[in-house]
């Protein structure tokens, strides 16, 4: 009997920790962690309860539920191309890329029902909407406007879903094949225009530097004859300037010369007198002391000697002086 009553103490004993055991799983359970950049949106018997951010929670068993894991990290979602008419009624295809990140969790879940199917829908009416009002040439030249004015209509018609577009961006633009046949003739041609405009340039460069060149080495060639015609004339002038001093020079020192040989003469003949009328000399020896003193002159730095023409009638002078000596 003991052993009975032991063995059913033990049974309910086991029960109760099995219970209890059972019961900790169970709330650990119910231990929600959130992790980086996710939100956890809760509800409590059907109703939003809150919005769980990064760290651990606690849900409230049989009450509370998560209703919807969200991510608020940068998403990236690329459309299929849509087909569009540009204003000059050209059909071509364009395919976008979205970039968004979504900014309240709550409006997210509960603003729409299917917020990418809204999302791709929205860029395409967005997109035949600015494609319509541009022609073909300027659709395929503008992508920043397009990006930039689908970028802000998106956003502005995505913001009561708790979503924020960034930025939109044309991945490709792809016009009909006839169109694109017709740009690559076009293509060709522009650049076969160009290569004519870049060799007509480079010609028209060429010639102007080979007439500038010519143009510069007959300035430089009139230049240096010019050099050379004031050298010449520079040493022509120098040397008649040389000749003349060398002329006037000559002159001078035979001017001297000649005042040098006159004066030495006069002197000479003035002692010849003296002499002679101290030693009453006879006629040959005046002219004996007439040519010696003409010696003396000769002998002097006088480039020309001049004889007077006086010289011949010295004699004669000489002894009418001596006659009047005599008589004195």
């Amino acid at each position: 009997m003991f052993g009975s009553i032991l063995a059913s103490g033990f049974g309910t004993l086991g029960y109760l920790m099995v219970a209890i055991l059972v019961i900790v799983i169970f709330l650990v359970s119910r231990i929600r962690i959130v992790p980086q950049a996710k939100v956890y949106i809760v509800e409590r018997l059907g109703a939003f309860h809150g919005e769980w951010s990064t760290g651990p929670h606690f849900l409230v068993p049989f009450l509370d539920k998560v209703a919807r894991i969200v991510s608020i990290k940068e998403q990236v979602v690329d459309f299929k191309p849509q087909p569009v008419i540009t204003k000059d009624n050209v059909t071509m295809q364009i395919d976008t890329v979205v970039f968004f990140q979504i900014t309240d969790a709550k409006q997210y879940t509960y603003g729409i029902e299917h917020p990418m199917a809204a999302i791709e829908n929205l860029t395409a009416t967005t997109l035949r909407n600015i494609i319509g009002e541009l022609e073909l040439d300027a659709t395929l030249t503008s992508r920043d406007v397009i990006n930039t004015k689908i970028t802000a209509l998106l956003d502005q018609a995505t913001d009561p879903w708790g979503i924020k577009v960034n930025r939109v961006e044309l991945k490709n633009i792809l016009p009909p094949r006839e169109i694109q046949n017709a740009m690559e003739k076009q293509m060709k041609a522009e650049r076969e225009r160009r290569e004519k405009i870049l060799q007509a340039e480079g010609e028209k460069k060429s010639q102007i530097l080979v007439a500038e060149g010519e143009k510069e080495s007959k300035i430089l060639k009139a230049e240096a004859e010019k050099q050379s015609e004031i050298l010449k004339a520079e040493a022509e002038k120098q040397a008649l300037i040389l000749r003349a001093d060398a002329v006037r020079e000559q002159k001078v020192l035979e001017a001297t010369g000649e005042a040098q040989a006159i004066e030495m003469v006069q002197k000479a003949l003035a002692d010849s007198i003296v002499k002679l009328n101290q030693a009453a000399p006879n006629d040959q020896v005046i002219k004996l002391k007439s040519l010696e003193a003409f010696a003396k002159a000769a002998d002097g730095k006088a480039t020309k000697l001049i004889i007077p023409s006086e010289i011949q009638g010295l004699a004669g002078m000489a002894g009418s002086l001596k006659e009047i000596i005599k008589e004195q």
